[in-house]
């Protein structure tokens, strides 16, 4: 595990181990990130991994690349799974603690038995997408999150603060949203590959300006992928889980929330203009089948479509563009 480098990172600091025995902590700001670059290049690592961290670690992934310091990405989930095969109960090396150094030492002996490479570094308007993606994203939620609390509200004073709350949200995001809207369409727009997708996809009767943002944001692998890997992707790929004899219940799991919610309503919707999506609907109630299965069946029907349009576009390009050269 020697040079090794493993970045467990926080709301305020990068905690960082390097093999055999090296530990710091740095704060999460551009003079703490160029201390800690210039601490794992002096001890020869390779490659800093570091948990995904609600977006907290990307100003950090960002920074070390700029600083010529290659980083990898890993997942929580992944590297927990890692850690509790060591030992039941969490005994890490014969650790019951846990702590912040302790997490960075285990994606440290995660990245060296995984051999990890590094994640490329996105270009800047495809950064640019996903954030303006997000914003959309979130001014969706928090007009939501309100509706909900108004539901459940007893108390006058509360019904009253909330809805005056509420008629704030709505005038910003109909401002904000359409301002939104024309960026990301701008930004579309200027890329011819991203252009043809646009198109691709808004021939599905139903998809719209926030569909399209969030595919191609957060889910950048379409038309890249098989219909089986994007599905389990995206989490909406029944898995299987067979033991000899025992033919087991098939579940999703895990997969990217934001594509699979936008998914389930965009199938709804489709499905009133596709005869034959209203068909397969019709044929999984009869079977009786629930609810959610429906949902993700619907969802996962509606992905493998775009998913093979999209592929077809990214070939055609990828023929033109050699065709130029």
């Amino acid at each position: 595990m020697q040079n090794y480098c493993g970045v467990d990172t926080s709301k305020d600091w990068l905690d960082c181990f390097i093999a055999p025995s090296h530990f710091e902590r740095f704060e999460i700001t551009a003079e703490g990130i160029g201390r800690l670059a210039g601490f794992v290049q002096s001890r020869g690592s390779p490659l800093v991994a570091m948990e995904a961290s609600g977006g907290v670690e990307q100003m950090a992934f960002l920074t070390l690349w700029q600083s010529g310091v290659a980083c990898a990405v890993v997942n929580p989930r992944s590297v927990r799974d890692f850690a509790r095969a060591h030992g039941s109960s969490g005994v890490i090396w014969g650790h019951l603690e846990k702590t912040d150094r302790l997490d960075a030492k285990v994606i440290a002996h995660y990245f060296a038995i995984k051999a990890l490479q590094p994640m490329p570094l996105p270009s800047e308007k495809p950064r640019r997408l996903s954030a303006l993606s997000a914003r959309m994203r979130q001014v969706v939620s928090d007009m939501t999150v309100q509706k909900q609390r108004l539901h459940s509200a007893s108390c006058d004073v509360s019904k009253s603060g909330l809805l005056e709350l509420i008629g704030v949200l709505k005038r910003q995001s109909k401002s904000l949203g359409k301002s939104l809207s024309a960026e990301i369409a701008s930004l579309i727009a200027a890329d011819p590959l991203w252009a043809k997708i646009d198109v691709t996809l808004r021939s599905v009767k139903g998809v719209a300006d926030r569909t399209v943002a969030t595919l191609m944001a957060d889910l950048p692998e379409l038309g890249c992928l098989s219909n089986g890997a994007i599905s389990k992707i995206v989490g909406v790929a029944p898995l299987a889980d067979d033991s000899g004899k025992r033919p087991g219940i098939r579940r999703t799991c895990g997969g990217r929330a934001g594509v699979r919610s936008i998914l389930f309503l965009v199938a709804d919707i489709v499905r009133k203009y596709d005869q034959s999506m209203s068909d397969f609907r019709d044929r999984l109630v009869a079977k009786g089948k629930k609810k959610m299965v429906i949902r993700i069946a619907l969802a996962h029907k509606l992905l493998v479509r775009p998913n093979a349009k999209v592929r077809e576009v990214r070939a055609e390009h990828a023929k033109m563009t050699c065709r130029a050269r």
